[in-house]
């Protein structure tokens, strides 16, 4: 196990160098992965079909933002829909649990919206694009939560899943790394950086590469077995988490941080007092890890990390805005759902109406307030259904040391990127597994 993860680590790091020397290779490698996990899929064993379509969709997950950033694919959404394909499949071999029925019912709640939008939307806004694209989160979110409801997984696979997700997160690391060598050369103010993002938006960035820091997190903690693998997976912590403080972007760097307090809470509930104690002194250096880390980023960009964390600009001064707009945007939305309450605007229609009343062109940062604005009170019927479910599902399995942790993931990302990515959506769904300890096949719980 150690030998091949090694190699696909390997693997995965020549991948991010090969793709930033040759952009163009980025094609080969998106249907590259396309075919090997469309094959993977088909020629599994029936019992394993899920677990197989899981790993796929988590290493589509991992490869989204490379893939953008080089242009890749077909198009800018090919992530979503794909995840969308082969939780398809996963319903489509194995059907979903009858308990998930709740997720159908928040599909159903999109489709008013839809209506509304093509009533609405003005003659010169693409509708098809609008709806597609403030749709295609949601809709990857349901059908991924309908396939992922109740599927049991045994740690090792649960690994396997964490490993698929993280491998093409540290060839985007590595594009970075290339990308932009030496940041204090492009860390002048205290603005997101594009040029410390490997040239991408720096929220997307952020928010990838810190969730690469959240999974070596856990491998270091959880699944790491011998001190090669720990010193590597110390040294990759590093790393993911001093470039994804230098792009600037605070959100993806806070989550990450909410999500490994959560999981080390979690972990260290279930475990016996030795391993206890073992356990804070890997805290202990995890901790100096940090340290070190800020202290690299604050040397880095010449201070600037410092004032942008203490909402300064570049000269010292206080910012007056904390949420750099989205609060603003936040409540324009909420307004028009004061204006609108039973059906929304209309899906797509809060950019137009912000456009038409501003003349900004600002799509929404913040996916509950977007709901409820386009969706009304039957967005807020569906975002209940999303926040509450997991919850219920806990209560009757406490077994997965990460729950809160991919829970946590998809609130607070969606809180400030929307949905522009597939992460959160499937990260969502990921929660919704059973973690068990006996059986190696993967399977539905049973209902009683």
């Amino acid at each position: 196990m150690q030998k091949k993860y090694l190699k696909l680590l390997g693997l995965h790091m020549l991948i991010g160098v090969v793709i930033y020397l040759s952009r163009a290779l980025g094609n080969f490698y998106f249907y590259g992965i396309v075919f090997y996990f469309l094959i993977r899929i088909i020629s599994a064993k029936q019992q394993l079909k899920s677990f197989e379509i899981i790993k796929s969709c988590a290493y589509i997950v991992g490869a989204e933002v490379i893939l953008r950033m080089t242009n890749s694919g077909p198009f800018y959404e090919a992530s979503k829909y794909l995840v969308i394909l082969f939780s398809v499949l996963g319903l489509f071999y194995n059907g979903f649990n009858k308990k998930a029925t709740s997720y159908l019912l928040y599909l159903l709640l999109l489709i008013p919206g839809i209506y509304v939008s093509l009533y609405l939307l003005d003659l010169g806004t693409n509708i098809r694009k609008a709806i597609a694209f403030n749709l295609s989160g949601p809709i990857t979110l349901g059908i991924a939560a309908l396939f992922c409801f109740g599927l049991k997984v045994t740690k090792k696979q649960l690994e396997m899943i964490v490993n698929y997700m993280l491998f093409p997160l540290v060839s985007t690391l590595i594009y970075v790394i290339m990308y932009n060598p030496n940041v204090a050369s492009v860390s002048t103010g205290t603005g997101s950086n594009f040029a410390a993002s490997g040239g991408f938006g720096p929220n997307q960035m952020a928010t990838m590469l810190g969730l690469g820091f959240f999974l070596m997190t856990v491998r270091f903690f959880y699944f790491s077995k011998t001190k090669l693998l720990r010193y590597l997976d110390l040294a990759f912590v590093l790393l993911f988490a001093f470039r994804a403080i230098v792009t600037f972007s605070r959100g993806g760097v806070f989550t990450a941080i909410i999500m490994i307090v959560a999981f080390i809470f979690l972990l260290y509930r279930t475990m016996d007092k030795t391993n206890k104690n073992k356990m804070l002194l890997s805290v202990v250096v995890f901790l100096i890890i940090g340290v070190v880390t800020w202290g690299i980023s604050a040397s880095q960009t010449n201070g600037m990390i410092e004032k942008r964390y203490a909402n300064q600009n570049a000269m010292g001064q206080e910012k007056s805005d904390v949420t750099t707009g989205r609060g603003d945007l936040f409540l324009a939305e909420f307004d028009e759902f004061i204006d609108s309450p039973f059906l929304g605007v209309g899906v797509g229609r809060v950019k137009e109406l912000r456009f038409q009343s501003t003349g900004i062109h600002a799509a929404s940062h913040n996916e509950m307030s977007r709901i409820i604005a386009e969706h009304g009170l039957l967005g807020v019927l569906g975002f209940s259904i999303l926040l509450v479910v997991p919850l219920f599902l806990r209560l009757g399995n406490r077994s997965n040391v990460l729950f809160f942790s991919f829970y946590l993931f998809w609130l607070l990302t969606i809180n400030h990127s929307a949905m522009r990515i597939v992460a959160p959506a499937f990260i969502y769904a990921l929660s919704l597994l059973h973690i068990i300890d006996d059986k190696p096949g993967l399977h539905r719980q049973q209902i009683k």
